[in-house]
């Protein structure tokens, strides 16, 4: 039984290989792609379930081909690259990914950044709608509205606001909010945190500089506050 199906995108052919038959040895499906411009035609006809992308390409590079990917579809995308600044981090998480991992990596290492990218968490528990007079959330079919339109997000955002909102006055810490969403294998990427509160920020607050909703707590974490 297939684990799911893995776009492999990278310009190397001996890095293909070699991701190639680790993964197929660990159940998963691999199709392979050696530009971002090979990825952007090869993921809509195979639609894999994680995309595994090189940051550093000729052509289109990473962050470009990750901005075209996360443009039309929810797939996680993980990059994977040499440089390990936090601003590379923060760069590729701003394009839309999932996760970044730092060449070279243990094999042991990246499945366990795939399980968690491909992990979905569960709603069972948590709330099942969010209603304040400019915003309406659908947890059941994953819908946002704010100020009477629709706003779509990734599925990291969904579920930070859906955890936060499900403890909703309640500081919530940066590794509480890291191992529910992204797994208990993380807890010390607060760069993660930033740029994706600062995503759900610009996509549900009026004013995404001063939040009413989705507040700071100084070294600590975040707190969503109810409607007043």
């Amino acid at each position: 039984m297939s684990a799911g199906k893995i776009l492999v995108v990278d310009d190397d052919p001996q890095i293909r290989r070699v991701m190639k038959a680790t993964l197929v040895g660990h159940n998963y499906e691999v199709i392979e792609a050696r530009t971002g411009e090979e990825a952007l035609e090869i993921a809509p006809q195979e639609m894999p379930n994680l995309v595994l992308l090189d940051l550093n390409m000729p052509g289109m590079g990473g962050l470009e081909t990750c901005r075209a990917l996360r443009s039309t579809s929810e797939i996680p995308v993980i990059i994977l690259s040499v440089r390990n600044s936090e601003k590379d981090k923060v760069a590729a998480l701003d394009a839309g990914a999932d996760d970044y991992v730092t060449k070279p990596f243990g094999i042991e290492e990246l499945l366990a950044r795939i399980r968690a990218a491909l992990r979905r968490t569960p709603s069972e528990g948590g709330p099942h709608t969010f209603t304040a007079p400019d915003i309406e959330i659908d947890f059941d079919s994953r819908r946002v509205t704010v100020r009477g339109k629709a706003v779509r997000l990734t599925p990291k955002e969904f579920e930070l606001l859906r955890y936060l909102v499900a403890h909703t006055g309640k500081p919530v810490t940066h590794r509480e909010l890291l191992q529910a969403v992204w797994g208990p294998d993380y807890g010390d990427e607060p760069e993660y945190l930033r740029v994706f509160i600062n995503q759900l920020r610009k996509k549900i607050e009026a004013n995404p500089a001063k939040p009413k909703y989705i507040l700071t707590e100084p070294w600590l974490g975040y707190r969503f506050a109810g409607p007043e």
